[in-house]
C-alpha cells in the first residue's frame, strides 16, 4: 500500500504552467494572472499522490506561508514523520502543504477552496491564534531536483504581531523565529531548495 493512503492532491498540467511563463526560482510579476489560471476549476483536477509524485507532466499546487515578525522569520526542521521524505532533516521557512478534496467542502471550488486549504494547513501545523495578514507574494519553482519537478509552489507572506507561534505535529520541529541576517548567511546551506529561493528574493516579497 502506498504510504500516501490513497491520498488526492490538486495538480495542474505542466503545458498549463509553460503556458503562463516557465521559470526558475522566484517569481513575482503577473501572479494574479497567473492565479487566476491556475485556480479555475477548468485548469486543475485531483490526482492520486503517490501517481503524482512521479509525474512530472504535472505540477501539484503548494501553498508555501513564510511567516515573518519584523526581521525575524518562522523557521522549523523537517521531521520523520512529515509526508515528504526527500526532505527530511532540512530547514524550511515555508509552512503549508497539498490541497486536498476536503477543501472543496461545502461547495468550495477554485479560490475558495485554495483559501480554505491554507488555512487548514496553518491550523493543522501550528497552534496560531496571533493576529496576522496574509497575501500571496510569489510563484516558486525549481526544476533542479527530483521533489521541485513535481510541485509549483505558491508563497504567501503573513506578517504577525508577536511571536508566540507553537507547532501542533511533529513533522515541524526545532520551531523558532530565526533573524534574517542568520538565514541568508550561516544558516543558508543547511535550508530546503525552496527556502534557499525565498530567503535570497525576500526583498522582493
Amino acid at each position: 500500500m502506498s504510504k500516501y493512503a490513497g491520498e488526492q492532491v490538486l495538480v495542474v498540467p505542466r503545458p498549463l504552467f509553460d503556458a503562463i511563463g516557465s521559470f526558475q526560482g522566484i517569481r513575482t510579476h503577473e501572479v494574479e494572472e497567473a492565479m487566476a489560471k491556475l485556480l479555475d476549476p477548468e485548469n486543475h483536477f485531483f490526482m492520486d499522490r503517490a501517481e503524482a509524485e512521479g509525474d512530472p507532466t504535472h505540477k501539484q499546487l503548494i501553498p508555501y506561508c513564510l511567516i515573518r515578525c519584523g526581521t525575524s522569520i518562522l523557521t522549523y526542521t523537517r521531521g520523520q514523520s512529515g509526508g515528504e521524505d526527500r526532505l527530511h532533516a532540512k530547514r524550511s521557512v515555508g509552512v503549508g502543504g497539498h490541497i486536498n478534496p476536503v477543501d472543496t467542502g461545502n461547495g468550495r471550488t477554485g479560490p475558495d477552496a485554495y483559501h480554505a486549504a491554507v488555512e487548514r494547513e496553518l491550523q493543522e501545523e501550528l497552534v496560531f491564534e496571533v493576529a496576522h495578514t496574509n497575501r500571496i507574494a510569489a510563484l516558486l519553482n525549481d526544476d533542479s531536483n527530483e521533489v521541485g519537478r513535481v510541485h509549483l509552489g505558491i508563497v504567501h507572506v503573513i506578517e504577525v504581531e508577536n511571536t508566540r507561534i507553537a507547532a501542533r505535529e511533529d513533522a515541524l520541529a526545532n520551531l523558532e523565529f530565526i533573524e534574517l541576517a542568520e538565514l541568508q548567511g550561516p544558516l543558508m546551506p543547511y535550508l530546503e531548495t525552496w527556502s534557499q529561493h525565498v530567503i535570497r528574493d525576500i526583498a522582493n516579497l
